[in-house]
């Protein structure tokens, strides 16, 4: 199906009747001569009689000419409430409701569009609308986005910020701030919050669509970024070859000041013999001289995005529209053939070629473009490859001796720290995890499923604990019955030897906790959005947006026993002074406040040597300590997972069932999940930072059911005649067996 240019006298859309062309308000315009078909995207996938049955290449989007053609005819028979034409396709689902009209008289006259789940819309009576508590000022504000005077009323004209008390929108300012930033940049602009924020816009008719943000897609908009500078400054430069000239891996390679990035040396002429030593020009050595401020940080890496966790509630479950997708926008990629090792002679074989009709492919939605997820995911697996090494290199420290863990799943905190407290534990010594509350646990479990479980429940009761501060990125909290129980302490060797051990990664680790933990707190500068209590940011915003030198006293003189409390009394005598202050203030409350957890903490890190590691190889361990692990994909699991089969098994498909059912699961057409898989094999819902040992394998048996051997990380897949049998009988057993390990 091609798509042909825009009519010149611009035809009216088949559904509504309007010839308008605003992108924004209706969605692309676009007509289709082979089909004699001009419609607006938004009025296609608000329309209530049909949905998108079609592949994205098929029919205008996914919907199918013949839907549209019946949509077309049902609609014809319905009045609109509001422009008393025909053609209104759009019904309010509120109960009892006969209400219909186009949507862009739904606009009009204010009606609520959802773009998310099943499409529901609502009309000017039953909309959705946001609740004001009488307590709240009544006065304008200024919108964050364009910066005029909103009014504080109930209009539809006007939106507030649901996790932010003052912050108020235009509904138009977000709206075009939603088509720009797209899914992963569209969030609060007063606490960047982003999941309740996207929740509350897309329940209010915010269309936030699903693509990376339209800086993000200008061609070549970063290419001078990609550019690093290759020139040696040393005085004497030993290369024969000239100073520009670099050959990687060798004492030739040039290496870059980890301050300013602006000069460079071979490592030779500076005496350098690994490139992990740390660098700096003279210029930079000489600026932090002088201030007093000399740096130990890093260079930091490429990869600091967020986890779209935050979109999962999003996307997990698409309506059979496929919300907010462009056209066009789905590619497919090849799902590579597992490694696979022959039987007969346990060589290596190459990867298994299909032949092109029977290669499987699989649709991911370009949620980020081609360029920055290979770049995030390249650098993102680099750095975790980096850290499983590592972690591996300290494994070499753990001895055969066993102690035996007793916990309760229900009181995981308390029986874990008996545990680690009990006088015969060593965290060299191999650990071994008994559920005391779970009866008929296979015997085979209590090695490595009961211990992956064990550890992945700890990290989850830590990240929500009393111990830490904060929403997503979590600091340390100032808990003073903890101190005295020495519970930081406890935490940072749990989290040590959970990494060490086969463990899961923490994963909501602050940036700002972080960096105190590897470089020291004194060399670490906090900003507004490190402060966890929501009062102590008002405080502190209060004085820093002060405009004049009489509001900035006024303010200190209200806020006076809270900067007594925190030693932070000054004279203030300019207004510039204010910027002392808050410096002082930020300093004080997220780092010197928590100064003594801080040591008690990173004491408990240095367990098995894990803090040492992390100071040498900070930017490694970033990308455990502050990011969550990303979700398993077919591709994942696919490269995970080596294959021992006899020729005979490959020639009746074993490999390519085995693929296949893995795009199966991931694509949503099984009852099983990608984590489920792997539990059932493993133990573990997702892949431990140190990795498994041993490696996942599987093997293709003449056995009548899959069998999960969690002791040896081994799948014993059944061989069958056809995929059929093949996936009834892998979700029949994995379904049960989890079933049962739940009850």
């Amino acid at each position: 199906m091609s798509e042909s240019n825009f009519d010149i006298q611009s035809p009216p859309c088949v559904l509504c009747g309007w010839t308008d062309d605003c992108p924004e308000k209706y969605g692309e315009k676009k007509t289709y001569v082979e089909y004699n078909l001009t419609v607006h995207y938004y009025c296609l996938l608000m329309s209530s009689g049909i949905w998108q049955r079609g592949e994205e290449d098929e029919g205008v989007d996914g919907f199918l000419i013949t839907d549209i053609r019946k949509e077309v005819s049902r609609a014809a028979k319905l009045k609109c409430n509001i422009c008393k034409k025909k053609g209104a396709s759009i019904g309010c689902v509120a109960p009892k409701c006969k209400r219909s009209y186009h949507f862009p008289c739904g606009l009009r006259k204010e009606c609520i569009f959802q773009f998310m789940e099943d499409f529901r819309s609502y009309c000017w009576e039953h909309k959705p609308v946001q609740i004001f508590p009488d307590k709240e000022s009544r006065g304008p504000s200024q919108c964050t986005i364009c910066l005029d005077l909103v009014e504080h009323l109930p209009l539809y004209s006007v939106l507030k910020s649901p996790c932010c008390k003052n912050a108020w929108f235009h509904r138009e300012c977000l709206q075009y701030q939603a088509l720009s930033a797209g899914i992963f940049f569209f969030r609060c602009t007063v606490c960047n919050n982003k999941d309740k924020f996207q929740e509350e816009m897309l329940r209010m008719g915010i269309h936030i669509p699903e693509k990376d943000a339209s800086w993000e897609l200008e061609e070549n908009a970063y290419q001078d970024l990609l550019q690093c500078y290759q020139h040696c400054d040393i005085r004497r430069c030993l290369c024969k070859e000239g100073r520009d000239y670099n050959e990687p891996d060798s004492k030739w390679e040039i290496k870059r000041c980890q301050s300013c990035g602006s000069r460079g040396t071979h490592l030779a002429c500076s005496s350098m013999k690994s490139w992990e030593q740390n660098w700096e020009c003279v210029e930079c050595r000489s600026i932090f001289a002088k201030s007093g401020k000399y740096s130990k940080q890093k260079k930091r890496s490429l990869a600091t995005s967020e986890k779209t966790d935050g979109t999962t509630c999003l996307l997990e479950e698409p309506s059979p529209k496929y919300p907010r997708q462009s056209p066009g926008s789905q590619h497919s990629f090849l799902l590579q053939s597992p490694k696979i090792i022959c039987q007969n002679n346990l060589s290596p074989c190459s990867r298994l070629e299909l032949p092109p009709s029977n290669r499987m492919t699989m649709s991911l939605s370009p949620l980020v473009s081609n360029r920055n997820r290979s770049l995030r995911k390249k650098h993102l697996g680099t750095q975790r490859r980096e850290v499983s090494s590592i972690l591996k290199e300290l494994k070499q420290q753990i001895n055969t001796k066993t102690t035996r863990l007793n916990i309760n799943t229900e009181n995981i905190w308390n029986t874990a720290l008996k545990g680690f407290r009990q006088r015969n534990f060593r965290p060299t010594n191999t650990i071994e995890v008994k559920f005391t509350n779970c009866k008929n646990r296979l015997k085979t479990d209590t090695s490595t499923g009961s211990k992956h479980l064990f550890f992945q429940l700890l990290m989850g009761h830590l990240q929500n604990s009393s111990l830490f501060e904060g929403s997503s990125a979590k600091n340390l909290s100032l808990d003073s019955q903890a101190l005295k129980e020495n519970l930081y302490f406890e935490a940072g060797k749990m989290i040590a030897v959970s990494l060490v051990h086969g463990g899961p990664s923490p994963g909501f680790f602050s940036k700002i906790l972080f960096n105190c933990l590897v470089h020291g707190p004194e060399n670490v500068k906090p900003n507004l959005e490190d402060v966890a209590d929501i009062d102590v940011a008002q405080t502190i915003k209060k004085i820093k947006y002060s405009n004049s030198l009489s509001s900035l006293q006024s303010t200190i003189h209200e806020c006076y026993d809270f900067l007594a409390a925190a030693g932070c009394l000054r004279p203030v005598t300019d207004l510039c002074d204010k910027n002392m202050l808050v410096n002082d203030l930020l300093t004080h409350h997220v780092i010197k406040r928590i100064i003594s957890p801080l040591e008690s903490f990173r004491q408990g890190l240095k367990t098995l040597g894990v803090l040492e590691k992390m100071e040498m190889h900070p930017v490694a361990f970033s990308s455990i300590f502050c990011h969550k692990p990303e979700r398993l994909s077919a591709e994942t699991l696919c490269d995970l997972f080596t294959i021992h089969c006899s020729s005979s098994v490959k020639e009746v498909g074993g490999a390519d069932f085995w693929i296949g059912y893995l795009q199966d699961v991931e694509s949503g057409e099984s009852v099983v999940t990608l984590e489920d898989i792997l539990y059932f094999v493993t133990g573990s819902f997702s892949i431990p930072p140190i990795g498994f040992d041993p490696e996942p394998t599987i093997k293709f048996l003449h056995v009548g059911y899959p069998i999960g051997n969690r002791l040896l990380n081994c799948l014993e897949l059944p061989v069958t005649k056809t995929y059929e049998s093949f996936k009834n009988k892998m979700e029949f057993t994995i379904r049960n067996t989890l079933r049962v390990e739940r009850e």
